[in-house]
């Protein structure tokens, strides 16, 4: 089933937006990946920048202090033009790997946290998301070159930089991740497989291990023909709305996965979605390869997140 929005355009001219947090004002931070930044969309459509890491930042996510957490693909990633649209085109002789920052939204400081986990580097985290315990999880996607392959994995992690853990491994380019309303399920977007998986959480940071090799948990959705998956937002009734690539839009897959409906955007790099309002019945959606924020009115409420956002600017 597939079922076209009327959305409003926030802001253009983004270098590649993605990984948006709706603030108590009406504001949006966003990454632009391709600038190494994240920048602040206010409802006038005044653009702001909050801070500049450097690298490749993805997904994006406040902790329980109030300062934002990200995850970065590291320097070297590389970007072409096709069609008048920007795309990602690999890493350079420059990528020495990715790594999660702590970064002061009131101030811009950024702090790295990680680095590596077990002795092996990080290789391009991706997507995070915070428990009510206070720890995240964060995908890495891995890296794909031209001879060989990173392989990806879900990562959980504290916030103070001490301590960093391997959840599962391996995945098949995992993006975007989330959990469930009531904490139990950890739900992953695999991008290049277009597939949703779902772990059953038995605590902070572990996960019930999959008895068979080739099923990594319960699967929710396997889409059909060449369809990728990107970022994902969970809604209050436990849905997940997983933004999809080539078939650019919204895919969203009923909590059992007993129903898939598709809401299409205007660009095949519809990367990443969050809920925001009054009551969270507002999308904001980036469109990556044309460099746009845009918000829709949304049929179901959002999931309100574990920690929230303080509204005061720089």
């Amino acid at each position: 089933m597939s079922q076209a929005l009327s959305c409003t355009e926030m802001a253009s001219g983004l270098a590649y937006p993605e990984g948006p947090i709706a603030l108590a004002d009406g504001s949006v931070i966003v990454v632009e990946v391709a600038a190494g930044r994240l920048s602040r969309i206010y409802p006038t459509g005044e653009k702001r920048v909050v801070a500049a890491p450097g690298g490749a930042p993805s997904g994006i996510a406040l902790g329980p202090d109030g300062a934002m957490y990200v995850c970065n693909g590291g320097e070297g990633k590389l970007w072409r033009t096709h069609d008048g649209k920007l795309e990602s085109a690999g890493v350079g002789p420059g990528y020495v790997g990715g790594r999660i920052e702590k970064i002061d939204i009131s101030t811009g400081d950024v702090q790295v946290l990680y680095r590596e986990c077990n002795g092996r580097r990080l290789s391009a985290p991706n997507d995070i998301v915070f428990d009510a315990h206070g720890g995240f999880y964060f995908t890495d996607l891995g890296q794909i070159r031209a001879r060989d392959t990173d392989r990806g994995g879900v990562y959980y992690a504290t916030p103070d930089g001490s301590d960093i853990r391997e959840v599962v491994f391996p995945l098949e380019t995992p993006n975007g991740i989330g959990l469930s309303p009531c904490g139990k399920e950890l739900h992953v977007a695999e991008t290049i497989t277009g597939r949703l998986w779902s772990f059953e959480v038995t605590g902070p940071g572990t996960v019930r291990p999959s008895q068979e090799r080739w099923e990594k948990g319960r699967l929710l959705a396997g889409l059909a023909g060449l369809q990728l998956f990107d970022s994902l937002a969970v809604q209050a009734d436990g849905a997940v709305c997983v933004a999809t690539l080539i078939n650019g839009g919204i895919t969203r897959v009923q909590a059992d996965g007993s129903r898939i409906e598709h809401f299409p955007f205007p660009d095949s790099h519809t990367s990443n979605i969050c809920f925001g309002g009054a009551d969270l019945k507002t999308a904001f959606v980036t469109l990556s390869s044309t460099g746009r924020l845009v918000r829709c009115p949304w049929d179901t409420a959002g999931l309100r997140l574990n920690f929230g956002a303080p509204t005061g600017d720089r």
